[in-house]
């Protein structure tokens, strides 16, 4: 599948992937100065890049490992639906101890492209009519954190 994409600017770094088998198309920050990000604080880094994203499907700006893992720098919630036209902003939170930076033209995230399945919530008025009908082969129930041992 290939699907279009624009520069806001001459400066903006072509999104890429590392390597052919890679999920996530990198994308970078396309800004001039070098952004600070406090412990505990976030910022909203802009990439430069608009992306026509097809019906059925949406973006999913994902972490890279490196940053999270090693800089404590992880993304926020993002869903670049298809029925948006401006520029992908990536909102990047320090759950670190220590300020980070961002330099012009850092990696920042990687996008992932993934389909989208249509529903319609249906309410139910009680308990005894959620789950008439076995939706799942489990038998987890309410349980939550650690409720399957471990």
């Amino acid at each position: 599948m290939r699907i279009r994409y624009k520069k806001t600017n001459d400066k903006v770094i072509t999104p890429n992937r590392a390597n052919p088998s890679d999920a996530g198309l990198d994308v970078y920050y396309s800004g001039d100065e070098t952004i600070y990000i406090a412990p505990l604080q976030n910022y909203i880094v802009p990439t430069g890049l608009i992306f026509e994203v097809p019906h059925g499907y949406y973006l999913d700006a994902s972490n890279r490992g490196s940053m999270a893992g090693k800089q404590s720098l992880i993304t926020g919630a993002h869903v670049i639906d298809s029925g948006y036209s401006g520029e992908v902003f990536i909102d990047l939170h320090n759950i670190g101890l220590h300020t980070r930076t961002i330099e012009p033209g850092q990696k920042i995230a990687q996008l992932v492209m993934l389909p989208v399945i249509s529903f319609i919530p249906e309410e139910v008025s009680s308990s005894t009519e959620f789950y008439n009908t076995p939706m799942t082969i489990s038998n987890r129930g309410e349980g939550s954190l650690g409720s399957t041992g471990g």
